[in-house]
Parts: C-alpha cells; structure tokens; sequence
C-alpha cells in the first residue's frame, strides 16, 4: 500500500507575484518557444514593452518609437511622458500597479491587468528601465526580476521611457527573434495608429492609409477592386474580395492583434452580410458573400474582457448587437460611395453563387461515380475506433497517407487495426495550387482522400485525429509531401492549423553488430552509431519505405513513433507561400532557384 502523505497547513504554499510568473509562465505569455513561431513568447514579452509606447502614441505624446535588436537583447525608447520617477521601480515590478486604471491618463488601453511589464521583468535575465522627465531621470536594473540597481540624476533628453530587457535563458533556452517576425509586428502597430513612426535597427515604418494598408499588402495582387475603409474614432474597418477561396481577417482590440477573433469579429463578418444585402436588395447566403473576403476591424474600448492574459480573443458580448449595426451601415455607405468597386463586388458574389450551383451538380456526379464504382474506398485500409471532435473520443487515431504498395504493405501488415489507418496513394498528387474546388471532384485520388478524412462538408467531420504523411525521404518523397501540404493548405487550411497534420519521421539508416541494433535519423545519429558499435558494424542506407520490413517497420510507428507537427506561423501568409513555391513558374523563383542551386563537384 502506497505511503499516505499528511495534507495539513504547512504543505499551503503561498507564491510571490515574481515566483508566480516564472513558475506559471504559460498563464502570462502563452507558450514560451525558442522564437521560430510567431506566437512565442519573447515576441510577446517584446509587445508588452512596445504597448506601453503605443498606449503614449494614442493619449497624444510622442510620434516616433525606436527599437533595437541586437541577438537576443532587445531595446525600446519612446517619446512619451515618462513614467513618474518616483514610480519606476513599483511599475515594472509590484503586480497590479501602473496608471492604466485611470481613464484620465489612457483612455483605451491594452494593458488593463497592471501585468505587462512586470512579467517581461519577472522573465528576463537582465531587464532595465529609464524614464526621463523634464530633464530629470530614474534608472533601475533587474537580474530574473530582482532589483540589483537604482539610479536617479539629471540628463538632458527628450521625455519619456527606455526599457532594455533579454529573455532569460533558463526558462526559454538559447532563443533567435527572427526579423520577419518583429517586423511583421511593428508594421501592425503602424497599419492601427496612422501617423505613427516605429524606427527599427535604423528602417523606418509607418502607414498613412491604416488598416486599407494592412489589406493592400495582404492581398497584392488578387483583390478584385480597390480596398474600402471607414475609419472613426473608435472603429475602423477596411475590406476587398479577392479571388481565393477562403475568408481572411484581421482583427484588433486597443491595437492587440486577436489572432483568435472574438466578438468584434463575428459582429464583423455579420455586420458585413447585412450591409451587402442591404445594399444589393436581396438575401445571399453568408458563404457566398464571405468566400475570398479578405478584410480587417479596429476596435477601442476603455474595458475589454479577453479569454486570457495573451489576449488573443475579445470576450465583450454586451458590444456585438451595436457593432453589428455600425459595420453594416459603414459597409453600406462604402459600397454607396464606391459604384464601381460595389459593382465588382456584386458581380464576385454572383459568381460565387453560381459557381457554387454548378460545383453541386459536380458533387452529385462525382457520389453517383463513386457509388457505381464501389461503395467503398478502394485506396483505404480503415481503422476502427475514429476520432470525435468534442466528445473525447478517437484522440489517438491517425491514418498514414503513403505512396505505393510496399510501402503501404509494411505500415498495413504492422499497424494498430483498431487505431491506425491507411490510405494508399498511386502516384504523385496532383499540384492544386491554381485549380479550383471542382479539381477535387474531378480527380478521383483527391476525391478519395477527401471521402477517406471525412472533410467534403465540413472539416469538423475529420476521422481521425492526426492524419500522417509517410513518405520516402528522398527528393520525389519529398515532393508528395509539398503536394499533399498544398492540397491541405488551399482546401483544408484548419486541419493544419489546428494541428492535426503530421510527418512521419523514420530512420534513415540501420547500424548493428552481433548483439545490438540501431536505427538513425541522421547522419550525426549514423556517426555516433558506428563509433560505438564498432569497426565490424553494419550500415544500411533505407532509400524507400518499402525497404523497411514489417518487423522493423512496428518500432516507428508504435509507442516511439517520431512525429514533426505541420505548423503554420502566420496563416496570412499561406497564400503567398503556396503561390511562390508551388505555382506557376515566376521569374521570381527563377532567379531564387539560380542564386541557391548548389552543383556538386563530380571527381
């Protein structure tokens, strides 16, 4: 019988708001990350700083903003007012402190919990802050939110705050801000505060056209008429269709980008249904007016409600009825005062609306084709128990998306029935990037794997909860893979972003003696394999799948089964990316492929 531990008085731990912070990071900053993910949290203790800046910017002081990276150390300086010098210390590091309660001094503001800049200091190995006032100054430096210095005296510059901070390596490990990153970011900060400056390592940002910015550069060259914008004190929404497939957004509260919307976004995408029948005098359907829909809102207001510390999604319910209202009566006087982008517009959602007609029409023949054929999938080896979105059912099922029969025959002959499945593809999927949603109609291998996952009406009807790619590790393995990411990403997009989509990991060579054997996925793994087998060890190079026997084929897809996620960082950029690298030939990727193609010297 296991041992019984006294539960009494001194096992009540109570924590400091620091201690806190470092042991609960995740309830602050989300994930932590080494900084490959846009979402990660040194861009989030990088944002923290920088709303201060911008939360001075929106109350009238200062117009210009620097930052500076340099390795993992970065710098801000406002122009601000400056924080109160006998108050430095207390705002960056006594919880629940800061002037963002007060609506006379910030009015609309991101910053509502007195945490920011605590946490950024609590999580930083070195975290330093000045502020300038009236030719005055107050200094004080932090070690992982411990206060090591203070300094006051007199310097001669312009107000306001400098905050100098690097993430502290025992809780986020060795990190790299990647400047696409940062910069993505700070141009957010311009495209929301019009006028606005952000000076970076010496470039310079900043939008006059807001959120009609924001969209132009998204969409380049596929709008179908010019980006609309209305723009009040506190809303602003801007708009265009575009001819992909898929809805996009933006969506901000007091400058915080809502990556996962909330209640302002809903009310958008509402408000803007309405606004279009309304104008047009008749009752489309929210999926005709909304597909290719790229647009953005901006919303300020002095007491958000969001669903966590990161922010990520607006909770104010008691705002939706009236911004729904405002956004169809903004989108009607828009399409009012643009005839000719009105007219486009009407004449993409009649398009969208026939096209839709006809790709059913498709859909029926294609069920009927299906049916003759068999009413079963042919490509299909099915597993048992299927996956539930909601009712905790299926969670470790997957299916195993292959090329060719041996392949397929060792994953068959050594999967789990009950949980693994597999679909057999006979070829190289066809490249979807600049073809249309009837291709998957028309194609009977995509038709297949679409039936297969249970995806034709609805991605919530997935069956299975990881789907896998399995293919050779070779150039054309490598080829199927892109194909089949492509296919997810125009037609599937949430079942990547949600994290369902995998690759499996299998070795790429086999070192044994006599007595041991060992399966490597590298060539440093390879190295150290024959340095401790030995000299009489033997080395397999797997080329294929199929080389693998089903014996040896049941370690790496069991318990130790190597999977790497398929992650997207940034969904708005998932239409630049598939257009570059996987459509039409361009001039572009031309002269990239001539610039990085590397000739190996032959002897």
């Amino acid at each position: 019988m296991a041992a019984r531990h006294n539960y009494d008085e001194s096992k009540i731990k109570t924590l400091s708001s620091l201690e806190h912070i470092r042991k609960r990071t995740g309830m602050y900053i989300g994930r932590t990350g080494d900084g490959s993910h846009y979402d990660d949290g040194i861009y989030v203790l990088m944002k923290e700083v920088v709303d201060n800046a911008v939360d001075e910017y929106i109350m009238g002081y200062g117009k210009l903003i620097e930052v500076t990276l340099n390795g993992p150390t970065v710098a801000v300086r406002d122009r601000g007012r400056g924080i109160p010098l006998g108050k430095v210390v207390d705002c960056v590091s006594r919880i629940n402190t800061g002037a963002k309660y007060n609506d006379e001094v910030f009015q609309f503001s991101v910053g509502l919990n007195g945490v920011g800049t605590k946490a950024v200091n609590a999580l930083a190995g070195r975290f330093m802050i000045r502020s300038v006032r009236e030719g005055k100054f107050a200094e004080a430096r932090f070690e992982q939110g411990e206060i090591r210095e203070e300094k006051q005296g007199r310097l001669e510059e312009p107000d306001g705050t400098y905050v100098e901070f690097e993430p502290d390596p025992e809780i986020f490990g060795r990190v790299r801000f990647r400047e696409e990153h940062v910069i993505r970011r700070l141009r957010m900060y311009t495209f929301l505060n019009s006028g606005l400056k952000i000076r970076y390592n010496g470039e310079v940002f900043v939008s006059e056209g807001g959120l009609k910015d924001l969209v132009e550069e998204d969409v380049e060259d596929d709008a179908v008429y010019e980006v609309l914008r209305s723009a009040e004190k506190d809303l602003e929404i801007a708009f265009t269709h575009t001819t992909r497939y898929s809805e996009s957004y933006f969506s901000f509260v007091n400058g915080q980008y809502t990556s996962d919307g909330g209640t302002h976004l809903s009310a958008f995408r509402e408000g803007f249904l309405r606004g279009v029948n309304e104008f047009g005098s008749r009752k489309y359907e929210g999926d005709d007016v909304r597909e290719g829909l790229v647009g953005a809102i901006a919303i300020r207001l002095k007491e958000p409600v969001f669903e966590s510390q990161t922010k990520n999604k607006l909770g104010n319910t008691e705002i939706r009825s009236d911004l729904v209202n405002r956004v169809r009566d903004a989108v009607v006087q828009l399409l009012h005062r643009n005839p000719k982008a009105a007219e486009r517009a009407l004449a993409k959602i009649e398009e969208t609306q026939k096209l839709r007609r006809e790709l059913n029409s498709v859909k029926k023949l294609a069920r009927e084709k299906s049916k003759a054929v068999s009413l079963r999938i042919p490509q299909l080896k099915d597993c048992k128990v299927h996956f539930h979105a909601g009712r905790g059912r299926g969670e470790n099922s997957m299916i195993f998306i292959t090329e060719g029969q041996s392949a397929a025959g060792s994953i068959t002959a050594t999967r789990d029935p009950n949980l693994q499945a597999v679909f057999t593809l006979k070829g190289k999927p066809l490249n979807v990037c600049d073809l249309k949603r009837e291709t998957l109609y028309k194609n009977d291998e995509l038709y297949n794997l679409m039936r297969a996952l249970n995806v034709e009406d609805s991605v919530e009807g997935l069956r299975y909860a990881k789907v896998i790619l399995a293919t050779d590790a070779d150039v054309d393995g490598l080829h199927i893979r892109n194909l089949l990411l492509t296919f997810f990403l125009r037609f599937f997009e949430p079942l990547v972003v949600r994290g369902h989509v995998h690759i499996l990991e299998t070795p790429l060579y086999r070192v044994r003696n006599r007595k041991e054997t060992r399966y490597c996925y590298s060539d440093g793994e390879r190295d150290e394999a024959l340095a401790a087998l030995g000299k009489g060890a033997e080395l397999t190079r797997f080329k294929g799948l199929g080389e693998i026997s089903p014996g040896e084929f049941k370690h790496f897809i069991g318990p130790d089964m190597r999977l790497a996620p398929v992650e997207v960082g940034d969904t708005h950029q998932v239409p630049h990316v598939l257009k570059y690298y996987m459509g039409r030939n361009t001039p572009e990727r031309r002269e990239y492929i001539m610039e990085h193609l590397v000739v190996e010297a032959t002897a």
